[in-house]
């Protein structure tokens, strides 16, 4: 409860440290009413024990979430009321050594009940339900006294409603500065959980907690989306790099609960649409729960919307919110199989050219192995030759069809392959050439070997 009176005359306050009333106020206390106050207020302070017991007991009656907090621990509720009523009804007779502890009361109730999640609503209504109280107490006890000095009361009543509302004010904003505070922990702490998920450092005993916390099962289907902006560079993620650090991150909803402004837009109609997002250094992660069939992976990255540019890689599905450390491992894998001038890749798609990505250098060499005779052709004529190995190979070796792709004769393109054969020593009816042709091909396109 606030401090429940605050003349405009001297002999009601001490310095003020919040905004004057608007000056159309005009309080209309005298000695004679404060004298009447005062005396009332007295006999308030005898009887506290009582009035608290009243309060409380109104408090359980009619307002409903206090009930829970008075059920769980009356003692503490009461000692609570009774703190305030006694710095606030002191202050009508000792203004100047209670008002500041009166302010500090209605600070410390608002900033307690906003971490106990109590509505500020309620804790306005119940502030305003101990003014009522404490100014009909002081009505009572005066009309008791002496009926004629209601009428020197009353005018004092506007300098206590309007002093009601002043810590109202000061219990909304401690209220809402908790609040605020809450808030930034709640997310910090949700932040740095999904980042020791995707990292694989998260504890096993933290994951109930962390389940909990993100509204996501801990034994679930789940898989990592990972996004970058722009062609692949020096900076993109390398093969088992780590997160961002947590000091760093930020993490936020797409879908229900907190807002996000994700780099691609995931079909809304897709259980993956409610992700948690998550930047990295080089690339945002995005978890995705899965609840479908084996092809919902396949179904998400046809749906995908991927703007011109952005790469995206989709990684396998993995089981339990503790295997998400791999998860993200292998979607960074798929983002660096995706073409520099972006798309989506699907890693269980792209499998050949994952274990390309994987050990760039072991890649290079055999790209240098298959491939190196042809880096003494003219680059146009290397060119035209490394195009119709490519398109024969899309074409499942089908000189037919790779012809229609290249706009030439069938036999052109077997003259082609031909001479590639006779400069390499590769023989392409052989399976084991022709896969490490591939994977050559694969190394050179996806790193520029």
């Amino acid at each position: 409860m606030p401090q429940v009176v605050r003349s405009r005359n001297g002999a009601l306050h001490g310095p003020s440290l919040v905004p004057p009333l608007p000056h159309r106020f005009r309080s209309l206390a005298d000695r004679e009413s404060v004298e009447v106050l005062h005396r009332a207020a007295r006999v308030l302070v005898a009887s506290l024990p009582a009035l608290t017991d009243r309060l409380v007991e109104a408090l359980y009656a009619q307002e409903p979430a206090y009930r829970a907090a008075i059920d769980s621990d009356r003692a503490e509720v009461w000692q609570e009321v009774h703190h305030s009523l006694r710095h606030n009804v002191g202050s009508l007779i000792q203004p100047r050594e209670f008002r500041e502890s009166a302010h500090r009361t209605s600070r410390w109730i608002g900033e307690i009940r906003a971490e106990q999640g109590v509505p500020l609503d309620a804790v306005l209504h119940a502030f305003r339900m101990g003014g009522a109280m404490v100014w009909q107490d002081l009505v009572d006890e005066t009309a008791r006294r002496d009926p004629d000095d209601i009428r020197l009361l009353v005018h004092v009543a506007a300098d206590v409603w309007n002093f009601v509302d002043e810590h109202c004010g000061v219990v909304a904003d401690a209220y809402r500065q908790a609040e605020r505070r809450l808030s930034w922990r709640r997310e910090n702490r949700q932040r740095l959980m999904v980042a020791a998920l995707l990292d694989g450092t998260a504890r096993i005993a933290d994951l109930a907690e962390a389940a909990e916390m993100l509204g996501l099962p801990e034994q679930g289907r789940y898989a990592v989306l990972a996004v970058a902006v722009g062609p692949r560079g020096p900076g993109a993620v390398a093969a088992g790099g780590g997160l961002v650090s947590a000091s760093d991150a930020g993490v936020a909803r797409h879908g229900p609960g907190l807002a996000a402004h994700p780099p691609v837009v995931l079909p809304a109609a897709h259980p993956g649409a409610a992700a948690l997002w998550h930047p990295g250094p080089d690339a945002e992660f995005a978890i995705l729960p899965l609840t479908g069939p084996p092809g919902e992976l396949s179904e998400l990255a046809a749906a995908l919307d991927v703007p011109a540019g952005t790469r995206a890689g989709i990684g396998s599905a993995v089981e339990g919110l503790a295997a998400l450390g791999d998860a993200r491992r292998l979607a960074e894998t798929a983002l660096r199989a995706c073409p520099a001038s972006g798309g989506t890749v699907l890693l269980d798609e792209h499998l050949p050219d994952a274990l390309v990505v994987s050990s760039p250098a072991l890649a290079g060499a055999l790209a240098d192995r298959v491939l190196g005779p042809l880096d003494r052709l003219d680059p146009a004529d290397r060119d035209v030759i490394v195009e119709t190995l490519t398109a024969w190979l899309n074409a499942d070796g089908s000189a037919q069809r790779a012809g229609a792709r290249l706009y030439c004769h069938r036999n052109t393109v077997l003259n082609r392959l031909r001479r590639f054969e006779q400069l390499t020593g590769r023989c392409l009816t052989r399976p084991r050439d022709a896969v490490e042709v591939s994977l050559a091909l694969a190394a050179r396109r996806l790193l520029g070997t």
